[in-house]
């Protein structure tokens, strides 16, 4: 299979061979699914956190006398059912939100995410993109030049993910700026943070593709450990 280059003008300028083993997997929707959750579970920070009657501050002595007053006993003032007490059964930081998931299942899941972004049209190969300096206004034309290509900037959050081959501050920082856009270096693209983003802006496709072709033979060995 076949896709343009575009340049960041947003003009073409060539084509690249794309392996059908990296974009152009069928739509695995439960691997998806149970690969984002697991993700998202292990990212997710454990803050909530209520104190019980023993961590609060306070209550040291009796309330008042155990007999004689008329009142319901107390032992304490920080009781649950008193007002400044503990909490009964409340969210408690020692809660353990994380999900086991393998490697290949993940490598996995990532091809067939491009997969299914190639095939709705979501996928920019650009041929280069490295700023000389920082430069908001030269990212800013870089993306309207892409516009040619399909890509548009009407969503104002998470509009698109930038893939470098290598980490280039410059054009890190260009980027820094935009709301909706985001970058990454290729090697660290994951299924969240492709399905999180409209359009996936690649660059150095020939790059990408060797890069992507590793994960790629993790895939092999998890389907050749499926069909045994």
């Amino acid at each position: 299979m076949e896709s343009k280059i575009y340049n960041i003008e947003g003009k073409e300028a060539g084509k690249v061979t794309l392996p059908e083993n990296i974009f152009g997997l069928p739509w695995n929707a439960d691997l998806v699914h149970q690969v984002v959750v697991s993700m998202q579970s292990n990212a997710r920070p454990n803050v909530a956190h209520t104190k019980g009657r023993g961590e609060v501050r306070g209550g040291g002595r009796k309330p008042w006398q155990q007999k004689g007053t008329g009142r319901a006993r107390h032992g304490s003032s920080r009781s649950p059912i008193w007002k400044g007490g503990g909490v009964t059964h409340g969210p408690l930081s020692e809660k353990n939100y994380v999900k086991k998931i393998s490697r290949q299942m993940r490598q996995k899941a990532l091809l067939v995410v491009l997969s299914r972004k190639m095939r709705d049209g979501e996928v920019i190969f650009v041929d280069s993109i490295e700023m000389k300096e920082p430069k908001a206004k030269t990212a800013k034309a870089m993306l309207s030049g892409l516009v040619a290509a399909g890509f548009t900037t009407k969503k104002t959050k998470n509009a698109a993910l930038v893939a470098l081959p290598t980490a280039h501050a410059p054009t890190q920082k260009s980027f820094g700026n935009f709301g909706h856009v985001d970058v990454v270096e290729v090697r660290n693209l994951n299924p969240v943070s492709v399905l999180g983003h409209k359009f996936l802006i690649i660059a150095d496709p020939k790059t990408a593709v060797e890069t992507l072709s590793k994960k790629q033979v993790v895939q092999k060995s998890f389907d050749s450990a499926q069909d045994k």
